[in-house]
């Protein structure tokens, strides 16, 4: 009874690390910098373990009664479920930092910046100035607001809401539809009063070439967006916590309507 208890245990703690894993290996919070990998497989281990003690009955009695966990082809289905819960859990977060990373490109293409990307290390991919800014902006407010030990908490949840072993034909697909509108909806709003500011800057700048033909509006408009744009940008950050919060907010009720 004791040696069956111990591999349950075993079993409980990769299976969790398996979603763990695709949650924290993919979530813009640990790819902005470029953590080590064998660090970060440490915080997985640690993590997964702590929370199977802190979880004894995080299995499925469903899947226990079954006894399907117990065989290479059940503990390899169950594996590939936790891997896609985990990838499904993550993918919310994306969703809500994505939200900065589009606003900011939005306003790149308003400003004049377009043209520029910067290399990104964690993902050696392209990426907007303005979005890189902001996308840090909002990972520095998070880890400040005490936001990753939200997350730390709801996966603890996750797994009183849907256990180990439990079969993802249960998870709803609305709230991911959802989450993924919501990331345009809220980078948009995240910028909407630079955004529109440089549009009456552009429409100033069309009526200014129409009355005064012999003017480079062109060459003149460059260094005007750009100041303009700056300074807009900073004074809106006032009103910005407003909507860092709903894009917080919206991680952690997407992953309640998901798992509950």
């Amino acid at each position: 009874m004791l040696i069956r208890l111990e591999t349950q245990w075993l079993l409980m703690v990769a299976l969790i690390a398996t979603r763990v894993a695709a949650l924290l290996w993919l979530a813009p919070l640990f790819t902005l910098g470029k953590i080590p990998n064998r660090v970060l497989v440490l915080m997985i281990i640690i993590f997964s373990a702590g929370l199977a003690s802190l979880n004894p009955a995080g299995i499925s009695e469903e899947a226990l009664a079954a006894g399907h966990l117990y065989t290479a082809s059940g503990w390899v289905l169950a594996a590939f479920h936790e891997l896609v819960i985990g990838l499904i859990m993550a993918f919310g977060l994306h969703c809500a930092f994505a939200a900065f990373s589009f606003g900011g490109r939005l306003l790149d293409q308003q400003i004049g910046f377009g043209v520029a990307s910067l290399i990104n290390p964690g993902n050696n991919e392209q990426e907007s100035l303005l979005g890189t800014a902001l996308l840090a902006v909002g990972v520095l407010t998070f880890f400040l607001l005490d936001g990753h030990l939200m997350v730390v908490k709801s996966v603890a949840q996750s797994l009183q809401w849907f256990p180990v072993g439990r079969s993802i034909g249960e998870l709803p697909l609305g709230p991911i539809v959802a989450q993924f509108g919501l990331m345009f909806s809220l980078g948009v709003v995240l910028v909407a009063p630079v955004v529109a500011a440089l549009l009456m800057v552009d429409v100033a700048m069309a009526m200014a070439a129409r009355t005064m033909p012999q003017m480079n509006i062109f060459m003149l408009s460059i260094p005007v967006k750009i100041i303009v744009g700056l300074l807009l940008l900073a004074a809106s950050t006032a009103f910005m916590p407003g909507v860092l919060r709903r894009i917080y907010e919206s991680i952690f009720a997407y992953w309640a309507s998901l798992v509950s």
